[in-house]
This record gives structure tokens, C-alpha cells and sequence, in this order.
């Protein structure tokens, strides 16, 4: 089991100086940069997915299928590559993730993809662009005093604005050039912002020491572990879960044109991402539980809304940007916390809730795609996960006891 955070904090010049002199932030920006671009690559599939799906004849649950094998992917590749930037540190780590990622990119736009098994494989690749993302958030978080480190998380993680990109342009760029050729365009962004990275980032002077990769298993044999597994697997599981298959919904179930469905998801995806660093101030001023019980049961409300069925596009992008909009603030309300309750152990949990929330964004997206398959509606996946929604509030209060509240943090930091 791990001890609880003290309640106090030490006194030390650091505590006074201001956020964007306490740290590095060309590392910062460089990590945000990773960050968008890489999610922006990992979720490509998604928008992509009504022009894939109808040049290659899939089922509505191999398109789910299809669109679920890079969060699945990426979900077991985190931990993979929490080990290797142990080893070779976060910015070599980094460097080796953006670089695979370009190269799988660039051999599918030159050799082309023709079949259902190359577009999973392609997913797989790109599920290391997922798994680079514990990467982007140790280098930004390693390079700041730990009074900041929640800050710099919430920053960095800001970068999950790459899926209103992708969203965005993916399906009229498919529409105007063919979606094979979206993976070379898309490598545009991704070389820029792997130059920057190269000349920018840097790891910390004072590195955490290697750690045995039995401790990103040891974490399990704590019960706050797995709970904030299991909430990170609800709020980013469900943001990028959606995030990747609201072109499909829109486009199936309002009959919209894949492009107008990609703005749509755009819509809903950006106001969840906008919003993310709301969703630290609020566990700051309100405590972690409070604030994350209060989204975690409004995502719930909008889940379920959503499994009614939506038969006008204003419902729609009123039921799914409410529930993204919760489901981002309550990503940043996470990673507010996790610092104070896991400071000995940073690493091993950013990398471990950051695979489960892949996961939870895995199962949601193959959920969604069977369950249209099998009754021609989303009503039981989405109603699945309205349920996972109301346990995590359930689970809050069960551990409030053993958390550390952010506004306690916060004043005993000021102490």
C-alpha cells in the first residue's frame, strides 16, 4: 500500500517563484507540441473512418474494430515505453516515439493501404503515438518543483486538442485528396513539430533514478491506484472514445456527409478540450472529489441523454459537447490531483492510468460498434458507459478518506 501524502508541505524558495519561471518552457511547449500532434495521429483512424469503411466494405463492427485497435494498442504500449524513457530518459524516449510514428505514416501514404488486416496494422503502429503520451507528460512534469508539477501536467496534457484537428480537417482533406493521402498530409505537422522537439526540449538536471519495472506492477497493490485507474479510464476514456467515433455516429445516425459529421465532432471535441484547464481549477478550489463527483455524474447525465436517441443535430451537439465538455474538465481535474497523492510514484502512475484510460476508450469505441451492429443503435453502449460514470462517483466517496484534498495542497504549499 502507499502512504498518504503529508499534509504539509516543505517550505523552499521554488514555492515563491511564479509557474513560467519555476521550470523550463521551451520543454513545456515542446511537450504540448508532442502531445497534440501525436493524439492528432492517434486518433486519425477515427475521422477517417466512414471513407476507410465504405471504400472497404466493413461491417459496422469491424469499422469499430478498426477504430478501437489503436487505443488498445496504445493502452499496452504505455507502460512499454514508461520503461524505455527510464532507461534512455523522457527526451530520447520521446524522440524514438515521434520518429516511429512518422515512418509508419509516411510507408502507408507511399505503399498505400488496401485491406482491412493493413488498416489494423497501421492502428497498431499508431497506438505508440497513444503510448508516447506518458512520455510528453514526465519530460513536462520532471522539469518543474513538484508545487508545480500538477500545472505543468495540465499544460502539457492540453495537447489532447490534436482530435479537434484531426476531426476537423481528416474528412474533408480525405474528401478533396482520397484518405490515403491524409497520412502524408498529416505528416506536415507531426516533422514540424519533431524539429522543434529536437531543438527545444530537454530532460531535467536532476533526473528521477531508474526504477525496477516491477514497480509499474507494484502500483497495482494499491487500492487509490486502481481507483484513479478506473476514473482515468471513465473521463479520458470516454473523451477519446468518443472523440474517435463521433464521425461515425453523426454520419450513421443523422445521416450527415462524413465531412460535415467530422466539423460536428470537431464542435464537440474542442469544447472538451478548451475546457480541460477549468477542470484544474476547479479541484483546486473545490477539492479533487468534489469537482471530479460533480463531472463524473454530469458525464453520466449526458451519456444517458445521449442513449435516449438523438434525432436532431442541435440535441446531438448539445448531448455529446456537454458530455465531452465534462469529460475534458475532468481529465485536467485528474491530473491536479495525482501529483499530491502519488508524488514518490509520478511516473509509474502517469504511465499506468495513462494506459487505462486507452483502454477505457478501446472498450468504449468496440462497445459503440457492436452494439450498432448487433441492434442497429448505440443505445447499449452508450448506456454502458453511463453506468461506468455513476460508479466512479460512487467510487469517489468510497476513497475520499485517503486523499489528499488539492485545496489543502495548495494551502499548505502557501504555509
Amino acid at each position: 500500500m502507499f502512504k498518504p501524502a503529508q499534509r504539509s508541505a516543505p517550505r523552499g524558495p521554488s514555492s515563491r517563484i511564479p509557474f513560467w519561471r519555476a521550470g523550463h518552457s521551451p520543454t513545456l511547449i515542446a511537450a504540448f507540441l508532442y502531445f497534440n500532434f501525436t493524439f492528432m495521429a492517434w486518433v486519425l483512424l477515427g475521422p477517417l473512418a466512414v471513407q476507410i469503411a465504405a471504400d472497404l466494405h466493413l461491417s459496422a463492427g469491424q469499422q469499430g474494430l478498426m477504430i478501437a485497435t489503436p487505443l488498445a494498442a496504445g493502452a499496452l504500449l504505455r507502460v512499454v515505453m514508461g520503461m524505455l524513457a527510464d532507461r534512455i530518459l523522457p527526451r530520447a524516449a520521446g524522440a524514438f516515439g515521434q520518429a516511429v510514428v512518422i515512418v509508419a505514416l509516411f510507408a502507408a501514404w507511399v505503399v498505400g493501404v488496401t485491406s482491412y488486416g493493413e488498416v489494423l496494422a497501421l492502428g497498431v503502429v499508431l497506438g505508440l503515438a497513444g503510448a508516447s503520451f506518458a512520455v510528453a507528460l514526465r519530460l513536462a512534469a520532471n522539469i518543474y518543483p513538484p508545487e508545480h508539477k500538477g500545472m505543468a501536467l495540465g499544460f502539457a496534457g492540453a495537447g489532447n486538442f490534436g482530435t479537434v484537428l484531426a476531426a476537423l480537417f481528416a474528412p474533408s482533406l480525405a474528401d478533396a485528396f482520397g484518405w490515403q493521402n491524409v497520412f502524408g498530409l498529416a505528416l506536415l505537422p507531426l516533422v514540424a513539430a519533431f524539429a522543434f522537439y529536437l531543438v527545444a526540449a530537454r530532460d531535467s538536471s536532476e533526473p528521477a533514478p531508474r526504477k525496477p519495472a516491477a514497480n509499474y506492477l507494484r502500483v497495482l497493490r494499491s487500492h487509490d491506484a486502481l481507483w484513479f485507474m478506473f476514473f482515468y479510464a471513465v473521463s479520458f476514456g470516454g473523451f477519446v472514445g468518443l472523440a474517435t467515433f463521433l464521425t461515425v455516429y453523426f454520419s450513421t445516425q443523422l445521416h450527415l456527409s462524413a465531412v460535415t459529421a467530422g466539423y460536428c465532432a470537431a464542435v464537440c471535441c474542442g469544447v472538451g478540450s478548451l475546457f480541460r484547464p477549468l477542470g484544474v481549477r476547479l479541484a483546486e478550489n473545490f477539492g479533487g472529489v468534489r469537482a471530479l463527483s460533480g463531472l463524473f455524474l454530469a458525464a453520466a447525465i449526458f451519456f444517458g441523454l445521449s442513449a435516449v436517441g438523438l434525432h436532431s443535430l442541435p440535441a446531438a451537439l448539445l448531448t455529446f459537447g456537454g458530455a465531452m465538455l465534462a469529460l475534458g474538465m475532468a481529465n485536467g481535474a485528474i491530473f491536479q490531483v495525482v501529483p499530491q497523492r502519488f508524488r514518490a510514484e509520478l511516473e509509474e502512475m502517469t504511465a499506468m492510468i495513462g494506459g487505462a484510460g486507452a483502454l477505457g476508450g478501446c472498450v468504449l469505441v468496440a462497445a459503440l460498434g457492436y452494439a450498432q451492429q448487433a441492434n442497429g443503435n448505440y443505445q447499449a453502449g452508450l448506456l454502458m458507459f453511463t453506468g461506468c460514470a455513476l460508479i466512479a462517483v460512487i467510487g469517489l466517496w468510497i476513497v475520499k478518506s485517503r486523499w489528499r484534498s488539492p485545496v489543502r495542497a495548495g494551502s499548505a504549499a502557501r504555509a
